[in-house]
């Protein structure tokens, strides 16, 4: 097929880790074309979040209505919605969009909240309505108003209570559960447990939004939703693995998503890309 064409519908970071920059960078390096709706504005950086300023819902529908009348996109990811208003925006345009990943955004890496208490019953409601959801231990709690999972056969309960309440498929993230990166995938076939390396470090702002990018992106060119997952989680693992190497900010810094393409041009021509001499400026 062509390159496969991706619409991520979330925030933005201004430090570049996570949000709609964060799903271009991972949309990218997974071979799609990757384009934006920006829901929500934040005041962040590797350290926290300072403030959320969401933007306007006609705005969000202006966006929508003048994208979606020109491109057709292969497949969506969806994020920060911020607001009830804006996810029941959001929501409208489901029928008109296919493969629709929704990374249910509640709580930043650093603590900070994301989503207005009154709209965690609306995106409780889109989480049956879309494709596969992408919860964390943490969101997957709130989804489903009990604790957060203890253990690796807590994860897999939790899974299951997410099918039987609607939704279609789901992978709760357990990376940090124990000393192996677990994540639970379920779908109507069973549930299936992902694993990977679990990597020591504290650069891991943005990963829930790598993810869930990587996983739209790649969606259009795999036979399955879950070759699809399994692909994203080896893709995450390696950009974590090189998140050190950016040596971003002072508090958890972000993953390298171009990890792989970095390696390759330094391979290729060295330390630094190389361009042709620039002959000297003439001015008249």
């Amino acid at each position: 097929m062509n390159t496969p064409r991706v619409l991520s519908v979330a925030g933005s970071d201004p430090s570049g880790g996570a949000g709609i920059q964060a799903d271009l960078k991972a949309m990218s390096a997974c071979g799609a074309y990757a384009m934006t709706v920006i829901t929500a504005l934040t005041a962040q950086s590797t350290k926290g979040v300072a403030g959320v300023h969401p933007v306007p819902v006609d705005f969000v529908r202006a966006q929508l209505d003048t994208l979606l009348d020109d491109i057709t996109p292969n497949a969506t990811k969806i994020g920060m919605l911020a607001s009830r208003e804006l996810a029941e925006v959001v929501g409208e345009y489901l029928q008109r969009l296919d493969n629709v990943v929704l990374d249910p955004v509640m709580v930043a890496t650093s603590g900070d909240s994301l989503l207005a208490p009154d709209a965690i019953d609306t995106v409780r409601e889109l989480c049956t309505k879309v494709d596969l959801i992408t919860p964390n231990m943490a969101e997957a709690a709130v989804l489903l108003d009990c604790a957060v999972a203890a253990t690796p056969d807590d994860l897999c309960a939790q899974a299951q209570a997410l099918m039987d309440m609607g939704v279609r498929r789901v992978i709760v993230k357990g990376g940090h559960l124990d000393n192996v990166a677990t994540d639970v995938y379920a779908d109507e076939d069973g549930i299936s447990l992902i694993t990977a390396e679990r990597i020591n470090t504290c650069n891991t702002h943005g990963t829930g939004c790598s993810l869930s990018g990587a996983i739209a992106a790649l969606r259009p060119a795999t036979s399955t939703w879950y070759e699809a997952v399994a692909r994203a989680k080896h893709y995450l693992t390696g950009a974590i693995g090189a998140a050190d190497s950016l040596a971003l900010g002072h508090g958890n810094g972000p993953v390298q998503h171009f990890y792989e393409l970095w390696s390759c041009a330094r391979d290729t021509v060295g330390t630094t890309l190389s361009f042709p001499t620039i002959p000297a400026r003439t001015i008249r």
